[in-house]
């Protein structure tokens, strides 16, 4: 099934203490996530890729990431109206650069804590069953809660299952209501663990990148050479 989601809204107040007690963050600490992905946030210089990716996305893909089945001047146009300022937009790559699964969150104020938001995120078919939607959906997560944001409500149509089965694996509250259902995820607040978990992740996530793409580099150039070097080698051939 295809891991997306369709918008939704977040809101909540900013909180000025961490209520747990003193055990929980430790305990929080020594738990390692279910997969390990490096997941990188996007700016201005990927919104190529991004268009590229959504493209790539089939009639019935679009439908579940947009809620309509969205033309290609209709995804170029949100591609182009994205505000990388203002919002926030991951995405995971694989090791020729291509990127094969992206989450958007969008805020409707600067003010976090007060604003409402929208998310989506949609996966390459090829690459769908790795768990990327879910860890796309927790890192979007973590970054609300280190933003001050208490509540999330997922709206989401009712027959997209994997997603609204990576929202109550998260533990949110479902409730259908006909084509579409919404559900209710109530976040703790942010530690220092879950902010030093963001920033580690995004800095992993950046040196994974920059390893592919001088890696994809180097195998560019060898593959130049290599095809630049095998006329010269039939030509000696003959004489």
């Amino acid at each position: 099934m295809f891991e997306t989601l369709s918008p939704y809204r977040i809101s909540g107040k900013p909180i000025l203490a961490d209520t747990r007690t003193s055990a929980e963050p430790f305990l929080e600490a020594m738990r390692q996530p279910d997969l390990m992905v490096p997941i990188r946030s996007l700016g201005e210089n990927h919104r190529s890729r991004i268009e590229e990716h959504l493209l790539t996305l089939s009639a019935q893909d679009r439908y579940f990431r947009f809620g309509f089945s969205a033309k290609d001047e209709q995804v170029k146009a949100y591609v182009a109206g994205l505000n990388f300022e203002r919002d926030e937009i991951f995405g995971i790559y694989n090791s020729r650069l291509k990127l094969i699964a992206m989450a958007h969150l969008a805020y409707s104020s600067e003010t976090r804590a007060c604003a409402s938001s929208e998310f989506g995120v949609s996966v390459l078919e090829p690459v769908r069953g790795r768990g990327y939607g879910r860890r796309l959906f927790e890192r979007a997560v973590m970054h609300a809660r280190n933003e001050g944001v208490t509540a999330m409500y997922v709206h989401v149509l009712s027959e997209n299952t994997a997603m609204l089965k990576i929202a109550r694996r998260a533990g949110a509250t479902v409730v259908r209501d006909g084509a579409e259902s919404e559900a209710h995820l109530s976040l703790t607040p942010p530690t220092f663990h879950t902010q030093m978990s963001e920033i580690m992740e995004e800095h992993l996530a950046l040196a994974n990148y920059h390893f592919k793409a001088q890696a994809k580099q180097f195998w560019d150039t060898f593959s130049r050479m290599q095809q630049a070097w095998i006329p010269v080698k039939q030509e000696a051939e003959i004489d």
